[in-house]
């Protein structure tokens, strides 16, 4: 019940946490594809609780138009544009291992704390997975620099999107794999809701990853 009867000010903080964690593993993805990373620490450092200046936007904005090593400014849309459908494919992996963590944390992914939408049964890993989407956008930008032909989901593309979840994270200072990692930060938020601790446990993008 804990989580159902969770306060608006702890969504709000937990929703922070979440930003600032996003942010930064964008700017690192940023540095390893060798481009700048402009005002994105400082945009992490500024994010509110509730994030009610919309830092995560801007910094998406800057970080889409740059991270692909495209002529043309990339549009991150679903139904847009390759490698949109690559992103799509690895976030659906993610989105299913999130889910997967939170319910065996004993929570329900319906109850976001951002996301709402009654339509949505995942609101709460849609919330969860927002830190751990830069390691998805990393996998896709090395399949781009590999020269794989990313207009086409080609078997190749599809098994090494299916490695997902053996991704290596630093969560905690200690290598281990996505799955795990995400155990780690569904089972911190848990405790975050009946008030055992005050912080979500996230993945930091480490700079040992080799650059693209």
């Amino acid at each position: 019940g804990y989580q159902i009867n969770a306060s608006v000010p702890l969504k709000k903080q937990l929703w922070q946490q979440t930003i600032k964690a996003k942010i930064l593993n964008q700017a690192t993805v940023l540095k390893l594809a060798g481009k700048p990373i402009n005002k994105m620490l400082y945009w992490s450092k500024k994010v509110r609780s509730g994030d009610p200046d919309n830092y995560e936007g801007r910094a998406a904005a800057y970080y889409w138009k740059n991270i692909f090593p495209f002529e043309e400014d990339f549009i991150r849309d679903r139904e847009g544009d390759a490698p949109n459908q690559l992103l799509n494919y690895g976030y659906a992996i993610l989105r299913a291992v999130v889910a997967r963590g939170l319910v065996a944390s004993g929570l329900l992914p319906t109850f976001g704390i951002h996301h709402h939408n009654k339509y949505n049964a995942y609101c709460l890993a849609d919330d969860i997975m927002e830190p751990y989407r830069p390691y998805v956008d990393y996998l896709v930008l090395r399949i781009i620099h590999n020269g794989e032909n990313f207009y086409e989901m080609s078997t190749s593309i599809k098994k090494q999107l299916l490695k997902i979840p053996v991704l290596d994270v630093f969560i905690e200072n200690k290598r281990s794999p996505l799955l795990v990692g995400i155990q780690r930060t569904t089972a911190s938020l848990a405790k975050c809701f009946s008030g055992e601790m005050r912080r979500i446990i996230y993945p930091e993008f480490n700079y040992e990853i080799k650059r693209v």
